[in-house]
């Protein structure tokens, strides 16, 4: 199909077919001043002729009149065995220096969600190697994980960490988004996982933030789809990462508002709802393979209340929140324990020990919370003998929940520490029974297991 463009309004494209109209969502080539040409995905339909278009690359060079050609398919990207060990952008064009990819295997970006038959639920339990998330937040196969946060408490480290750990013992391909991504971040967990010999079973797909808001509205779906690959096709299980969500809602802000829709609630687009959920139903275990999804979501002001954030929050299966207050009291990983949430905390999936252990937690944590505000008037020893016991327990335990991380360690100088989910159930099980009510909480602060304690003073 051969077209002309007839407006330009930022990366936004109208163009005038005179042979028939492409269908929604098909790539169209504009040929830009100096020879060069730049890819737009058809958005909608204007009338019988004309189609509106967003560009996925800057129309700096792209005028009125300038020839269009389609030819009615949608924009696809490389896929398959040729993406392990690579970073690309939405096109399929290499960020890493390596040779051009082949396009003889390709996978469309926006495709349906899988049938329901093909689905499957939650399935085992996949062990992250980070106490306080094997204890209040366990993930499982096939589940949708979300790191909650604002600014600055940890999100990326956390993530970080959670690759370094999954990809180790991973059996299988861990699929990376970096959705408006930094070059210094992109830059940085790329040397990271080549350093420690990951990227042999991972593929990266990066829209940076320099990009227009096209590319990083679709940078997301385009990592999908490799994962989707390997997951259907390959038969393999998939680890799908992404960082940041909330650019990818961001993103799709911006391509509204250049669209002239109207704005709806704090401003964000009207198909809110809609743009989320086209990302995340994808993301699901199948008959084909398993697919762990851990996502990072950032919280504008830490308002948790934020339609992006509460429309995010449907689709998880297990939610970990970060606090500021907890990350100004210096404890890492700064998670809320109160606030955090799993489908995967039941008796039935994690064993009746373990769920109670982790409600016992999270009830001699509350109760902690309750009390601060006396303390910080009266003092501790204003509380009764229970209160006081339950306090000191209640501070080796957040102290027992921090933990050094391998991606911090040249950051903190402390050796990295992955831990067992039993050894989390015994520690914590241990310090609410009391048994180590003779050692100090400071002892207890940044350790891994508590075989790491010295055993004087220890109670029998």
């Amino acid at each position: 199909m051969l077209g002309r463009v007839s407006a330009v309004r930022g990366t936004v494209l109208d163009c005038w077919f005179e042979d028939g109209l492409p269908p929604i969502d098909a790539a169209l080539n504009c040929e830009l001043d100096n020879d060069g040409a730049i890819t737009a995905v058809v958005h909608s339909h204007l009338g019988v002729s004309s189609v509106r278009a967003i560009a996925t690359e800057s129309t700096l060079g792209v005028r009125r009149g300038a020839t269009v050609t389609s030819r009615g398919l949608p924009l696809r990207i490389p896929v398959g065995k040729q993406l392990v060990g690579r970073v690309i952008d939405l096109r399929g064009r290499p960020l890493d220096g390596g040779a051009e990819l082949s396009w003889d295997e390709s996978s469309p970006l926006y495709r349906a969600p899988p049938l329901p038959s093909d689905c499957r639920g939650l399935g085992d339990l996949y062990p992250t190697g980070i106490k306080v998330i094997d204890l209040f937040c366990p993930f499982t196969q096939g589940g949708r994980v979300a790191v909650f946060g604002g600014a600055g408490v940890g999100k990326t480290i956390v993530l970080t960490e959670f690759i370094h750990n999954a990809v180790a013992s991973l059996d299988g391909i861990a699929v990376f988004a970096g959705i408006g991504e930094r070059s210094r971040e992109g830059l940085e967990l790329w040397q990271e996982l080549r350093e420690r010999g990951f990227m042999d079973r991972t593929a990266m797909v990066f829209g940076q933030m320099k990009e227009p808001p096209g590319a990083r509205f679709l940078v997301g779906l385009a990592a999908l789809s490799v994962a989707e690959h390997f997951r259907d096709v390959e038969k393999k299980n998939v680890l799908f990462l992404v960082d940041n969500v909330y650019r990818h809602v961001q993103a799709g802000m911006e391509v509204s508002g250049l669209l002239g829709r109207l704005p709806s609630r704090v401003g964000y687009q009207p198909t809110l709802a809609a743009d989320i959920a086209a990302l995340e139903e994808r993301i699901t275990a199948t008959i084909h393979g398993d697919m762990v999804s851990v996502q990072a979501i950032y919280v504008p002001a830490d308002d948790y209340s934020d339609p992006a954030i509460t429309h995010a929050f449907w689709f998880m299966d297990s939610s970990l929140v970060l606090s500021r207050d907890v990350a100004a009291e210096g404890l890492y990983p700064a998670v809320d324990p109160l606030a955090s949430s799993s489908k995967s905390l039941d008796p039935a999936i994690v064993g009746q020990r373990h769920y109670d252990v982790a409600q016992e937690a999270r009830r001699c944590l509350g109760r902690y919370e309750e009390l601060k505000d006396l303390i910080s008037m009266l003092g501790i020893d204003e509380l009764s003998a229970e209160d006081r016991q339950l306090v000191g327990r209640a501070r080796k335990l957040r102290n027992f929940l921090t933990q050094p991380f391998f991606v911090a360690e040249s950051f903190t100088g402390m050796p990295g520490r992955n831990v067992p989910v039993a050894a989390t159930v015994d520690g914590v099980e241990a310090i609410l029974e009391g048994r180590y009510d003779s050692i100090s909480e400071e002892r207890f602060f940044m350790v891994g297991s508590l075989d790491e304690l010295s055993v004087t003073g220890r109670q029998t």
